[in-house]
C-alpha cells in the first residue's frame, strides 16, 4: 500500500487529484470555523462544552461534520442535499415523469440532479430554522440565550435573515465544493466534506477520555475504545461488503449479422443496500417529536401536559441511573425505527432499479424461475432475508452507545460509555464506506497505469 501512494504521487495527473481533493477539504474545514452572524459564540461554546450526551447536538454535528460545535456557517453541512436526494429516490417511482427522466440515461439523471438542487435551497431554509429551533430548546434559557435577535417581528427580522442567509450559503457552497471535488478530485464530494468533518474530531474526543476522574476509568476506556474500534470496523467491512449473487443465464442472441451464445453473470445483492439512511431517518424521528411535544409542555399538569412530557422524556436520551424506563424506552425504540426503516428504504431501491424487467428485456433469466413476477417475487425474498442480517446491524450500530452506559453502571466504571462517543457506529460506517471507495477510485486510477492498486482480490 505504501509502494501504491508512493506510485500515485509520482503521477503528475493523480497528484494533481489527490492535492486538489486535500485543498477542498482544508477549506471545508477553515470555513467550518467561522461562527454564524448573530449568535452569542461566548454562551454557544459554555454550553458545548458542558453538555453530556445531548443527543440534539451530537445529532446535529454528526450530519455537519462537526461544524455544530462552532456554530458555524457551515452548521447545516450538506444534510439539507442529502434530504432532497432521498426525498427524490423516493418520488421517483411514484411520479411518471421522473421514472421517465430516470430511464432517460445520463441526460435524465442530470435533469433529477438539477431537481434536487432546487429542493436543496427551501430544505435548507426550513432546516436553518428548525435547527436553531431545536437548538434552543436544549438550551435552559431556549434561543434567546445564544441568538438575542432571532425572531421574524420588528427589528429582529433583519438580523434573522441574515443568520438564515448564511447558514444556506453554507449548505449551498459546501455542496459546490463536494462536487467540485467529485469531477475534479478523488472519491465523492459529499461523502468526503462528510467524512473529513468525522475524522477531525476523533482526536479531541480521544483526549477527553485521559480527563476522566480516575486512573481505571482512563484505561478502561481507552482499551474499550481500541477493542471497540477494530472490531465494528471489522464487522462494518464485512457487512458492507457482503453480497449475495443471484446467478443470471443469458440465452444466444443475434444482433445484425452477429451471434451472441449465452453467458452466465450474477445479481449482487448487498446485504446492507440501504447504508447508514435508516440511522438518520430514526434519528429525525425521534428528534422531531419530542421538539413538537416541547411546544406542549406548560407546567400546568393537565392531560395534554402530561402526555407531552412523556414523549419529550421517552423520546430523548437519559441518563440510565436515573431514569432507567425513559432510557430503555428511547433505546428500544431507536433500535425498532432502524430495523424499520432498513427493511422500507431497501424495498424501494430494490424496486427502483425495476431489475425483473431490465433482465427480461435483455433476455436473461435466473434459471429455475419464470421471467415476470416470479422474478420479482424471488427476488424480493432473498433481498428481505439477507436485509435482516444489514437491519440488525446497523440497528445494534445505533444503540452501542446505550448497551455502553449500561455496561458502565453494571461495572461501576464512570465514563465508559466515552469510548464509544469518540466516534460513533454510524460515523464509522460512513468513514469505512468512504475510505473503500476512495482506495477503489485510486486502484481504478493505478491499474489504468499498470500499477499494481490497493485492493487485491
Amino acid at each position: 500500500m505504501i509502494e501504491s501512494v508512493r506510485a500515485a504521487f509520482t503521477l503528475p495527473d493523480l497528484r494533481r487529484r489527490i492535492l486538489f481533493t486535500i485543498a477542498m477539504l482544508v477549506i471545508y474545514r477553515l470555513l467550518a470555523n467561522i461562527p454564524v452572524p448573530g449568535v452569542d459564540l461566548q454562551a454557544w461554546l459554555v454550553f458545548t462544552s458542558q453538555r453530556s450526551g445531548n443527543s440534539v447536538v451530537d445529532f446535529l454535528d454528526l450530519l455537519s461534520g462537526g461544524a455544530v460545535s462552532n456554530f458555524s456557517v457551515m452548521a447545516m453541512g450538506v444534510y439539507p442535499y442529502i434530504t432532497a436526494s432521498i426525498i427524490i429516490q423516493l418520488l421517483t417511482p411514484i411520479i411518471p415523469q421522473f421514472e421517465e427522466l430516470q430511464s432517460e440515461g445520463e441526460s435524465g439523471r442530470n435533469k433529477l440532479n438539477r431537481y434536487t438542487y432546487f429542493l436543496t435551497v427551501p430544505l435548507a431554509f426550513l432546516q436553518a430554522v428548525g435547527q436553531i429551533r431545536l437548538v434552543g430548546a436544549s438550551l435552559t434559557g431556549g434561543v434567546e440565550s445564544i441568538m438575542p435577535n432571532f425572531g421574524f417581528t420588528g427589528a429582529n427580522l433583519l438580523p434573522t435573515l441574515t443568520t438564515l442567509v448564511a447558514m444556506v450559503g453554507g449548505t449551498m457552497f459546501a455542496i459546490w465544493l463536494g462536487e467540485r471535488i467529485t469531477e475534479d478530485g478523488v472519491g465523492q464530494g459529499i461523502s468526503l466534506i462528510i467524512f473529513g468533518g468525522i475524522v477531525s474530531r476523533i482526536f479531541p474526543n480521544v483526549a477527553q477520555m485521559f480527563t476522566l476522574e480516575t486512573a481505571a476509568a482512563r484505561i478502561f476506556s481507552i482499551i474499550t475504545f481500541l477493542l471497540y474500534l477494530v472490531l465494528t470496523v471489522l464487522v462494518i467491512v464485512i457487512i458492507q461488503e457482503g453480497q449475495r449473487r443471484i446467478a443470471v443465464q443469458y440465452g444466444r442472441r443475434v444482433r445484425g449479422r452477429k451471434i451472441y451464445q449465452g453467458q452466465s453473470t450474477y445479481i449482487p445483492l448487498k446485504v446492507n443496500t440501504a447504508g447508514m439512511i435508516p440511522i438518520i431517518f430514526a434519528q429525525s424521528i425521534l428528534t422531531f417529536f419530542p421538539l413538537i411535544a416541547g411546544l406542549f409542555v406548560s407546567g400546568s399538569g393537565s392531560v395534554v401536559d402530561n402526555i407531552a412530557s412523556a414523549i419529550g422524556r421517552f423520546g430523548t436520551q437519559q441518563d440510565v441511573s436515573t431514569a432507567p424506563v425513559a432510557f430503555t424506552v428511547y433505546w428500544v425504540l431507536y433500535f425498532i425505527l432502524v430495523v424499520a426503516f432498513t427493511f422500507f428504504y431497501t424495498d424501494v431501491m430494490i424496486r427502483q432499479q425495476n431489475l425483473p424487467e431490465t433482465l427480461q428485456r435483455q433476455g436473461g433469466f435466473i434459471p429455475g424461475i419464470r421471467p415476470g413476477k416470479r422474478t420479482e417475487n424471488y427476488i424480493m425474498s432473498v433481498v428481505r432475508r439477507i436485509t435482516l442480517i444489514g437491519a440488525l446491524f446497523l440497528g445494534l450500530i445505533a444503540v452501542l452507545p446505550g448497551i455502553m452506559a449500561v455496561i458502565a453502571l453494571v461495572l461501576q466504571i464512570p465514563g465508559l460509555e466515552r469510548s464509544v462517543l469518540v466516534i460513533s457506529g454510524s460515523g464509522l460506517i460512513i468513514v469505512v464506506g468512504v475510505v473503500v471507495d476512495t482506495m477503489r477510485q485510486l486502484e481504478a486510477q493505478l491499474l489504468m497505469r499498470h500499477y499494481e492498486g490497493f485492493l487485491k482480490s
